[in-house]
């Protein structure tokens, strides 16, 4: 049985879902005027559906954070458990060690792979466009699963960026075309800058002392230099179609991550300290202007001190003297 087919039997209710918001998309924006059959309108499309993915994925991302933050206390039971075992290597310890520390995620409600569950939910996703995209190229006119009709299939798999590369191309398929090669290793460069960008604001920013010295901190920063990695082979394999939704993706993780770390840190992070001077730089602020008088034209006034004339020390026999003319 051909692999791809089978996978394609897997996938076919999520290769419905993609179709149906390609499709719609699609419609939206070649009603407003955009060429039916160019590359462009097929890009901006699966930049739809990106949008749609993420969106829908907000409350398992806010999960994600919760998570985390329970991996942040746990971690000094964490490595209290790993210097319990330290230097055992014999079975019954390993297993002892491993009941613990499962024990103790389960009562914290949290695991370590909670991190990964937005990017494993995705995973679906980037095989299912590349399962639409392989069908629409290799059986033309062929219809899709849902939406898609023969029509539609015959132009999103013969649809090129700007008439010079073709979505369906990866490099690996490109045939020596410049143009897929080049914008290819271009979001390859994009993709992995922007990963790291994520990733490292997450390891400098939004980390505690105690997490930085826990052994899942030195993890992240072996995953920080691994993923360009992931990102090249991506480049080298999957076609351009799937890579514009990689990369959109990962933009808007770097700036949902970026909006979290400003507004809900870490508590005891740099972010966290960094927040805490910005609301009582803008409480300062606040309290000043509420303090200084207003003016009938609504703008703050601030009075200037009065002159006050001091009364000069008088001694006792002048005191006597003035009493005395008074009557």
């Amino acid at each position: 049985m051909d692999l791809f087919a089978f996978f394609g039997s897997l996938l076919w209710p999520i290769k419905w879902v993609i179709e149906a918001i390609l499709v719609a998309f699609h419609e939206i924006l070649t009603f407003f005027g955009m060429d039916a059959d160019a590359g462009l309108t097929w890009v901006l499309s699966i930049v739809g559906l990106v949008l749609v993915v993420r969106a829908a994925l907000i409350p398992v991302f806010v999960r994600q954070i919760k998570s985390q933050r329970r991996m942040m206390e746990v971690a000094p039971q964490l490595k209290k458990i790993q210097d319990k075992y330290k230097g055992k290597k014999d079975q019954f310890s390993r297993e002892a060690m491993s009941r613990e520390t499962m024990a103790m995620y389960k009562n914290a409600g949290t695991n370590p792979f909670s991190s990964c569950l937005p990017l494993l939910l995705q995973m679906p996703i980037f095989f299912g466009l590349f399962s639409v995209l392989r069908n629409a190229q290799l059986e033309g006119n062929a219809p899709g699963v849902g939406l898609l009709n023969a029509e539609l299939s015959e132009s999103f798999g013969t649809s090129s960026l700007f008439n010079i590369a073709p979505l369906h191309l990866a490099i690996s398929t490109a045939d020596g075309n410049t143009a897929v090669i080049v914008t290819a290793v271009i979001m390859v460069i994009l993709m992995t800058g922007s990963q790291f960008i994520t990733q490292l604001q997450i390891m400098s920013k939004n980390q505690s002392a105690e997490m930085k010295a826990s052994p899942m901190y030195r993890q992240q920063r072996i995953m920080l230099y691994l993923l360009p990695l992931v990102f090249a082979f991506s480049g080298f394999t999957f076609p351009l179609g799937v890579m514009f939704y990689w990369l959109v993706s990962n933009f808007w993780t770097m700036g949902q991550q970026f909006l979290v770390i400003r507004n809900m840190p870490t508590p005891g992070s740099e972010a966290a300290l960094a927040r805490e001077a910005r609301l009582a730089k803008r409480n300062q602020r606040k309290g000043i202007i509420e303090e200084a008088p207003e003016s009938d034209s609504g703008t703050a006034v601030i009075e200037e001190p009065k002159n006050v004339q001091r009364d000069q020390p008088v001694s006792k026999n002048r005191a006597k003297k003035k009493q005395g003319k008074k009557k």
